[in-house]
């Protein structure tokens, strides 16, 4: 679907604001916020609940996650993490600790940590309790702003189709939960948020 050009502008404008502001983050700043989130978010009932968490590895000055995939693995939850297909869709493999994450190089596109074990075909994702989506920011709606790759909208698109309904929960920093996010038509809110200082969660 053809993005409305004043949406698009919008929503790309509001990106360079938000990866600026993360690319100004000293490490200190990172690690400290990324072990404060993996306690928040584990105190999400849609995470404590689940059986099977869809996650991802974080990259950069995105929010830390790896503290809290260690966690999640820890309660005895199965943790599908993606892996990156040329078309830019996802394929899914099971998180079996630090040691089992590899460095993965995809041409024209960042350097990406990813699962080194059998990969599970991309409807893997359906079977999860909760996914665990990137951004860049949310708003009181639960309305999420991705980062425009597009490959979480075919996840999303996925789960659509296969009338599966997990908790979709977003990780970010305090200050991208916003007042607005633009949206398009194709855009689904999430379940919740979480945050190194809180957690919130938006009605259905």
């Amino acid at each position: 679907m053809a993005a409305n050009p004043p949406t698009a502008s919008a929503k790309a404008g509001l990106r360079r604001e938000l990866l600026a502001a993360r690319r100004a983050l000293s490490p200190e700043n990172c690690r400290a916020a990324a072990a404060a989130l993996a306690v928040r978010a584990m105190e999400l009932p849609e995470l404590t609940g689940a059986r099977t968490v869809a996650a991802y590895v974080s990259i950069g000055t995105e929010p830390g996650t790896r503290d809290l995939l260690d966690a999640l693995r820890a309660t005895g939850k199965q943790v599908l993490l993606p892996l990156l297909l040329p078309d830019n869709d996802l394929d899914w493999a099971a998180y079996e600790g630090p040691d089992g994450l590899a460095e993965a190089a995809h041409p024209g596109k960042m350097r990406l940590l990813e699962p080194t074990g059998p990969a599970l075909g991309p409807d893997a994702v359906t079977g999860a309790d909760a996914v665990l989506l990137p951004g860049l920011a949310v708003d009181g709606r639960g309305m999420r702003l991705g980062r425009g790759g597009g490959s979480y909208d075919r996840v999303l698109e996925r789960l659509e189709r296969a009338g599966a309904h997990p908790a979709l929960v977003v990780l970010l920093y305090d200050d991208e939960v916003v007042a607005r996010v633009p949206e398009e038509p194709h855009d689904h809110p999430v379940q919740a948020v979480a945050t190194p200082s809180g957690v919130r969660r938006f009605s259905s």
